[in-house]
This record gives C-alpha cells, structure tokens and sequence, in this order.
C-alpha cells in the first residue's frame, strides 16, 4: 500500500534524501513474534498525579476486547493480508477524568536496519511507558501554543498571518489569516521545500515563501497542509522570543507536568529503551528516536507540523485538558472561551480536497480534526474532535461520553507502506463505542 500524502510532503526534498517518504523497501519475510508477557505498567515518570484510577479501570467492559483486537493486528490479517499491522501499540481510555484501561501488546523494536527481522533476545516490548514519535499529533501542541498568544492578546485568529510574520510573501498569500491556517483552508500544499540549502534559515525562508496550490482561493476549501502548522510554529517562536522546543516545554509540558513530552528525545530520554523505533529500511538507517517525518528532519528535528515525541499518558492529558474547557490538575492553559473556538466545526459547508481520503469531510476545528468516521470510527460524533499521526498515533476525544482515546502504534515500524493505520484505529473505536 502506498500512501499519496507522504509522497507528496517527499516531493519537496531531493532524490538522494533517504527518508520515511521512499517507495518500499524489498519486502522481508513475516515470522511470527516470540510470545511475552505483558510487562507491569511503569508508575508515569511525570511529577503530576496521573488520571485517576478506580475499581472500575480493570473491569472496563471493553477493555479485553480492545486487548484482543490490538494483539490481531500483530500478525497479518485479512484486510492487511501481507505484514502485520504494526510492532507494538499502547491503547489508553479515559473516562470521567479515570483511566479505564491501559494495555501494551507488541514490541517497540522488532525489525534492524535492512529492515530485518531481529532475534527475540534483541528485541523491546512494548511498555505502557513507551515513547513515541507522535508525528501529525505535533499539530494540535502546535495550535495550543498559537492559541495561548490569542489568549494573551498577541494575535488575532482573524488577523493576516503576514502582519505578524513580513516573511510570509507569495501572491495571494495577504488573504491567509492565522484561523486558516489553523483550520487547514490556506490553499497552502501539504509540504515544503526545505532541500539544497545552505542553512535552516534558508530553508525556514523558503517555507514561508511557499507558493499557494494552483487556483486555491484562501478560506474556502479544506486541504489538509503540514506548511500551514510549519508557518504557525513560526509564528509561535517569533512572538514568544523562544524556540519551539522551549516554548513547548515552557509552555505546555512544564505547567501540565509532562516530563516525558518534548522534540529531540535522544537529548532527554535517560532510558532509550523507552523508544518506540519507527523506520528500519536502509535509506536513513534504524530510526529510534529521531523524527520520523523527513521534512522536520532536515529542519533539524523541531517545527510545528511534526517531531513531539510523548508517552499515551501524555497525549491523554492534552485530551483531557481540552475536555476541561482548558484546565488541568489546576493549571489553565487556555481560557474556556477559547477551548470553545477551538473545539467548534469552522468549516461547516466547504470543500474538501484529499487525495489520500476522498470520502472525507472539510469537519475542523482550530487545530483539530472533527467528527472524522475514518479514523473515528462508531465514536464519531458532530462534537467529537482529535487527530492523527502518519506514524500510527491517535487522540479523540468524546465530549459525550466524557471520553479520551489514545491509540498510539509504531506501525511505520520497518516500513510505513506495510499497512494502513486507519484500521487499526477504526477497530479499536469501533469497540470501545459498541
């Protein structure tokens, strides 16, 4: 299987640039993963209380189908009938503030380089601790950070991106406001050319130079773009006076006690065997805790379309803090007015252009897919809302139930064209909503 958006956020780098947006790698052979148990979960090293638990977290009612589904899809299956669906997963529910359930299945590095297929004594199982390339994900930390400076008056949702950012040329472009962005409707394409420059601040110049799709008019069609959060990141480090990393963690991940949260984790991370491998083909080598999204990568491993890496307790906290209307363990991140903004559907009534999902709906929000049935599932709803992430990932978020799903995979792990990930997630919705 091969998917259309990676190849076209790849078309902007050059041929001899290995990385996750290649065509597939020789095929190697599927053998059947050596049985181990589940590990006990680690206590969260964050120095925040983690979600509640009750009784209730071991007698969730679909907490052993969920189980059984995410171990199916550790081998073939019929709707993925040639490699497994993915390596490892981690799953975590919350419900009511209370974690439900929380299952590792799998191993967080099974294949080398090559890709080959490791011998059980070189492999990592899969921890409910483990930390993963969040990818796409990076996008809803991203838009929490852009809408803090609303919050404090910094800039206006309404307000062209090019009064903030002089940079941002390209005819047509004056007409993009920072809401587009947030909400996907620039007509900026999904990637950027960042190759065959001497320096980031080359490539950085080039990303905000980047020209409008051809005939794309801003504001009335969605059209999913990684620039768009590219420019935002942007706009986040020139009107903080912080690099994104630093404000991320100054800003977000410190006042939520997210210490297992940031870009860069071979910088941080004191256990690597928490990491959660991604590619192994030959072209950029094993990649086991470097970004895997290739554009992030030449930019150095920071922007805001992609590069957090995090822990499904982590991402959870970042649902259950927009659930809150902002708060979390008496911390506000965003005002409760702007939750609401971010959390409303602004794209009611337009098109929308994906070559990757033709079926699927312009529904977004600021920063956030809404009521999306191919990744959602039976727990779409007009009010449910989250994203995903090319390397497997997932958070929704259910206002109805009170409800945060995190899905977290590695099924880019050795190769991304091995399967698709919307059915894994699909499945795994489609339980937890029966």
């Amino acid at each position: 299987m091969t998917l259309p958006r990676r190849a076209v956020l790849a078309a902007g780098l050059a041929a001899g640039l290995a990385g996750c947006g290649r065509a597939s790698a020789p095929s190697t052979t599927w053998a059947e993963p050596v049985s181990s148990a589940e590990p006990p979960a680690a206590a969260p090293s964050s120095s925040a209380p983690a979600p509640a638990r009750s009784a209730a977290a071991a007698t969730a009612p679909y907490a052993g189908k969920v189980k059984e589904t995410l171990t199916k899809y550790l081998k073939p299956t019929k709707d993925n009938p040639k490699h497994p669906g993915y390596a490892g997963a981690v799953a975590l529910v919350l419900q009511d503030g209370t974690a439900r359930m929380t299952t590792a299945v799998g191993h967080a590095l099974r294949y080398g380089a090559g890709p080959v297929d490791l011998p059980a004594a070189k492999r990592v199982t899969m921890r409910t601790d483990s930390i993963f390339d969040l990818a796409s994900l990076t996008k809803v930390y991203t838009a929490i950070l852009t809408l803090q400076l609303v919050d404090q008056g910094k800039i206006a949702l309404d307000a062209p991106v090019r009064q903030y950012l002089p940079d941002f040329t390209g005819a047509g472009k004056e007409k993009i406001t920072v809401a587009m962005l947030l909400a996907h409707t620039s007509a900026l394409p999904v990637g950027a050319k960042v190759t065959g420059m001497a320096n980031n601040t080359a490539r950085w110049k080039s990303v905000l130079a980047t020209p409008l799709v051809s005939g794309g008019v801003p504001g009335t069609t969605f059209r999913y773009s990684s620039t768009g959060l590219m420019v935002l990141g942007r706009l986040v480090e020139k009107l903080t006076g912080k690099t994104l990393d630093r404000a991320l963690r100054d800003n977000l991940a410190t006042p939520l006690g997210l210490k297992d949260t940031g870009f860069q984790p071979l910088k941080w991370v004191t256990d690597k065997q928490r990491l959660v491998a991604t590619d192994a083909r030959t072209s950029r080598e094993l990649l086991r805790g470097t970004v895997h999204d290739d554009v992030c990568n030449v930019l150095g491993g920071v922007a805001g379309h992609a590069g957090v890496f995090g822990t499904a307790r982590d991402v959870a906290v970042i649902g259950q803090m927009l659930l809150n209307g902002g708060t979390y363990n008496g911390k506000r991140i965003l005002s409760a007015g702007t939750v609401q903004k971010m959390l409303t559907n602004v794209n009611k009534g337009k098109k929308a252009i994906d070559a990757e999902r033709p079926g699927r709906s312009a529904d977004h929000g600021l920063g956030v897919e809404m009521n999306q049935t191919w990744f959602m599932g039976k727990l779409a709803s007009p009010t449910a809302f989250g994203h995903t992430g090319f390397t497997g990932t997932s958070l929704l978020v259910v206002p109805a139930k009170r409800m945060v799903v995190v899905l977290l995979t590695n099924r880019a792990h050795p190769n991304w064209s091995w399967s698709n990930p919307d059915t894994h997630r699909v499945a795994v919705h489609n339980v937890i909503a029966a």
